[in-house]
């Protein structure tokens, strides 16, 4: 998966909507037909994303596009899945998932409908979200279940799913999560996935506080944000955008490296830091995620 440093909410059945994401310069937009859709008007929504992925499509948009479908156990999957598996369809952005048996299940559907749209075989991802107690327990196979897997979000939140099935108490410095979030940065490391998201901030005036938690997050490992509003949208992308200072400084540091690889050393006193090769590795890592996002 590319990197995403912000993925925007927009309720499915409010087509126009997703303009005001796209325009809001996320570089992933997921259209809900979960939380976000009254019941009474479900199935309206599904053609609604239908016809809207297709006109996101056409007009050649930056930003990839999801869809939240309603869970497995809900009864709703398949008809969410059949309306919305189309070209320019990026993937499903899943909800509470419980178990690996789960996400293959969902596999084998999408593999299906894949072929029978003639959508490249594998290319639609799936990102899974961690709102179970029993997902979190299990996140390591869940994480590896199958290669459309492509990425993870560590959520976190006062008063929604995964707060009711942990129990805890939110609090802006994150302690009562830090655990969790924690396993699912390192579960999704150990499958190769380079991109964990987390998310998500409610208060949503409180810009400071949404910056503390998305800086917090950084540190942690995690690689961006699922947002709520557009308003978040801004300040993400800034968060989780390499600092151009921090770029330049990896440039010079392989640089020095290589100068003095070539005459036989496998360290340098770089700017009064001992650098060696595992140092070179983490700042091409840093110059990958800078030239993906295009800084």
């Amino acid at each position: 998966m590319k990197p995403y440093r912000s993925m925007l909410f927009v309720p499915g059945h409010k087509a126009s909507w997703a303009d005001k994401a796209v325009a809001s310069g996320a570089d992933a937009v997921i259209l809900d037909l979960e939380d976000s859709v009254p019941v009474a008007d479900k199935a309206a929504a599904r053609e609604t994303v239908r016809e809207t992925i297709g006109r996101l499509r056409e007009q050649g948009v930056r930003a990839d596009v999801w869809v939240r479908p309603n869970p497995l156990d809900t009864g709703l999957f398949g008809a969410d899945a059949e309306a919305v598996l189309v070209p320019g369809l990026a993937g499903l952005f899943l909800p509470k998932v419980f178990t690996a048996e789960d996400v293959v299940r969902i596999d084998a559907v999408v593999s299906h409908l894949e072929q029978r749209e003639g959508i490249d075989a594998g290319s639609v991802g799936l990102f899974i979200t961690f709102e179970t107690a029993v997902s979190i327990a299990h996140c390591e196979e869940i994480a590896q279940a199958t290669p459309r897997v492509a990425s993870l979000l560590g959520a976190t939140g006062p008063n929604a799913d995964v707060g009711r099935e942990l129990g805890f108490e939110f609090t802006a410095e994150g302690l009562e999560t830090l655990y969790t979030r924690s396993r699912i940065v390192l579960a999704a490391r150990a499958a190769g996935l380079h991109h964990p998201m987390t998310g998500v901030w409610q208060d949503i005036k409180n810009l400071d506080g949404f910056r503390r938690f998305a800086e917090d997050s950084r540190k942690l490992g995690y690689r961006g944000m699922v947002c709520i509003h557009p308003s978040h949208v801004a300040a993400s992308n800034e968060i989780f955008t390499p600092d151009p200072k921090t770029v330049d400084h990896c440039r010079r540091m392989i640089e020095a490296f290589r100068a003095a690889e070539a005459k036989g050393s496998a360290a340098v006193d770089f700017e009064g830091q001992h650098i060696d090769i595992a140092h070179v590795k983490t700042a091409e890592g840093v110059l990958a995620l800078a030239d993906a996002i295009g800084v």
